[in-house]
């Protein structure tokens, strides 16, 4: 498996390389339980102001156009839309068809499939964007961020349409991984920057988050 580096020095010059802007849209889901947070609605969560939701829809601002997969009561600004999953916590490849209902019928090169709870979704997004541009991501179905273990992160990823939709149908989506959902697909992995990896399932890593902020007011 080849392992694109976020910072990957074989691209050169940008000029030498680039193929010309990343046209991807948007599937931010956000509708989980958060069992181990009690409950919390994790999008509506808060470090220096800025909501969890906050932070993943400004990292996928360059989006064709961006979808939120949640509950009715997601305050999302007037572009984005938003859906819930069928059924309502079905899970992550859930909240993925669902989100695809709602792209246009055109395909965007790229579909961004951005989970809600990573703090550090700019940096996250930035490196995939870049592996995006290289020529050894033409005949790639899927650019799937990796921290410095090896772990896929597949709600941090860039899916090519066309072959992310064969895959949903190839199944129910409710309470499917999304590993399964990968399986077939030829993937390349991008290692991502440490300050894009992790995320806030517990109330440690929500405290940690928070306390990150007011060190760092400007975040990730």
């Amino acid at each position: 498996m080849c392992v694109i580096p976020a910072d990957d020095s074989r691209r050169g010059s940008r000029a030498a390389v680039d193929t010309g802007p990343v046209i991807f849209d948007a599937i931010v889901p956000a509708g989980g339980r958060a069992t181990r947070l009690g409950g919390l609605d994790k999008a509506q969560l808060t470090a220096g102001g800025e909501s969890l939701l906050d932070i993943a829809l400004r990292a996928a601002g360059a989006a064709r156009t961006t979808v939120v997969v949640g509950g009715p009561d997601l305050p999302v600004p007037g572009p984005v839309l938003l859906v819930r999953e069928d059924p309502p916590f079905g899970g992550p490849v859930a909240a993925v068809a669902a989100g695809m209902t709602r792209l246009p019928l055109d395909p965007a090169d790229w579909v961004l499939l951005l989970a809600v709870d990573q703090p550090g979704s700019r940096a996250l997004v930035t490196a995939l964007l870049a592996a995006a541009e290289l020529p050894t991501a033409a005949g790639v179905q899927a650019l799937i961020g990796v921290d410095d273990a090896g772990r896929r992160q597949w709600l941090a990823g860039l899916y090519r349409p066309g072959p992310l939709a064969a895959a949903l149908r190839r199944g129910d989506p409710a309470g499917r991984s999304m590993r399964a959902l990968a399986a077939d697909l030829a993937v390349r992995e991008v290692l991502l920057p440490a300050t894009a990896v992790g995320d806030v399932d517990t109330p440690a890593e929500l405290t940690a988050w928070q306390l990150s902020r007011r060190s760092d007011p400007a975040g990730q």
